[in-house]
């Protein structure tokens, strides 16, 4: 099982502890890559996938490294959205 097979059933799996560099080295896997738009962005993150133009948005957890459910609830909703995972 590849580590990217690993990580989408660990999100699927909805763990307290997903923290945001699994995130962001999950969607790296999947074609996404990171734009925080310069100083300015604050705590705002995209991932966008230029294949697709598919952007999804969120924020970089603080203090703590881990998503809140939500997070993790919206990242699986957008994936599944885009036929990325089931």
């Amino acid at each position: 099982m590849s580590k990217k097979d690993k990580l989408i059933l660990r999100l699927l799996s909805k763990p307290s502890d997903f923290d945001f560099d699994e995130a962001r080295s999950l969607l790296t896997k999947l074609g996404y890559r990171e734009d925080s738009r310069g100083k300015t962005s604050g705590s705002r993150v995209a991932f966008i996938n230029d294949e697709t133009g598919h952007i999804i948005r969120f924020h970089r957890p603080h203090p703590q490294n881990q998503l809140k459910y939500y997070q993790i609830e919206q990242l699986i909703e957008e994936l599944r959205k885009q036929g990325a995972i089931r």
